[in-house]
């Protein structure tokens, strides 16, 4: 089991904690973007101060680019990183496309299975000719296609995916699954999507990565710890769409919480903000991250690993020296947990 780390890279502190993160031995550091800063441009800075560490986008959104302008980004982080790179894209929703990039929202399944198909055409040196339900390259009447001046190079791919069809694309065409409300308890709820789509195309589930982002917080008081993080998930449940829309939602019903759920979300929409924090079970805020004393961290990383997570991607907060220490203590108890 590998440690990354997630850092949004707004801050000369976060250059800081990457680095010094690196040193202690983290294996990749992922940066998102949603509306402010974007994923690629850190990386790139990211790729000149660094050595080792792998550089993840976590993650890229879909429809944000045209695919042969990823492929290009793709590449040239690539060739800068030395082969570090590695591309996480997801399908973001109608909000950010439309309402920041005035774009409209494209069905997600297969402009993610097309992104990915164009992408790694591109990075293969081959040239592009591409007929999709989202995709045209070249458009008609624009000539033949065109091959990229790159050198080709292997671009590992990862999906952020929730859903059952988009968990199958992963495991049917994907690197690495990027997960989230993730309870090892219930991993077949997520597992077994990505089985049946990696046994279509004759793989098997070992063959793709499993990193789960997780919050890490040491704190002798389980109860206080696990009750902050459950409450944090209220906006997620509350604020992202009713139940039936909400990604995080859906997933979580899936895994058990069906009614919680709904409790939440109608609780939300009331105004009713504190209430519908104490409605959300402090399972969610407990078992989703690695939280509590650290005999408890252990055995949740224990849990994880057996339940197939083969990265988990630390989410850190305080002063960088605080943060490095909590990186340093996670490195620790994973070790403890490998070698046991």
């Amino acid at each position: 089991m590998r440690v990354a780390i997630a850092v949004d890279m707004s801050s000369d502190d976060d250059v800081r904690f990457v680095l010094e993160a690196e040193r202690l031995g983290v294996d990749a550091v992922w940066v998102p973007e949603a509306w402010g800063y974007d994923a690629l441009t850190p990386l790139a800075f990211l790729a000149a101060r660094t050595e080792r560490i792998r550089l993840a986008s976590g993650i890229v959104q879909v429809g944000a680019r045209t695919p042969a302008m990823l492929a290009m980004q793709a590449m040239s982080l690539q060739r800068l990183s030395g082969g570090r790179f590695e591309l996480g894209l997801g399908s973001s929703g109608p909000r950010i496309m439309e309402a920041w990039h005035g774009v409209a929202f494209p069905p997600p399944i297969p402009a993610m299975r097309e992104t990915i198909e164009i992408v790694r055409s591109a990075a293969a040196g081959e040239r592009l000719d591409h007929r999709g339900e989202v995709y045209t390259v070249p458009l008609a009447g624009a000539g033949r296609g065109i091959r990229s001046s790159a050198s080709a190079t292997e671009v590992p791919i990862h999906i952020a995916a929730l859903g059952p069809r988009m968990l199958e694309l992963t495991g049917e065409c994907a690197d690495g699954w990027l997960g989230n409300a993730f309870i090892a308890e219930h991993a077949e709820v997520f597992l077994e999507p990505l089985r049946r789509g990696a046994r279509r195309a004759g793989r098997d589930l070992s063959d793709i990565a499993v990193t789960m982002p997780v919050a890490v917080e040491f704190d002798d008081d389980l109860e206080r710890v696990g009750r902050k993080h459950a409450d944090g998930y209220a906006f997620t449940i509350g604020a992202m769409g009713p139940p039936d829309r909400n990604f995080y939602s859906r997933a979580f019903a899936r895994q058990g919480f069906a009614d919680e759920v709904q409790v939440v979300s109608d609780l939300w929409s009331q105004g009713r903000r504190e209430e519908a924090a104490a409605a959300v079970p402090i399972e969610i805020g407990l078992h989703t991250n690695l939280v509590g004393p650290e005999a408890y961290v252990r055995e949740r990383i224990r849990v994880d690993r057996d339940a197939g997570v083969t990265t988990l991607q630390a989410k850190t907060s305080g002063s960088v020296t605080e943060r490095l220490d909590t990186v340093g203590r996670l490195l620790d108890l994973v070790g403890d947990v490998t070698r046991g």
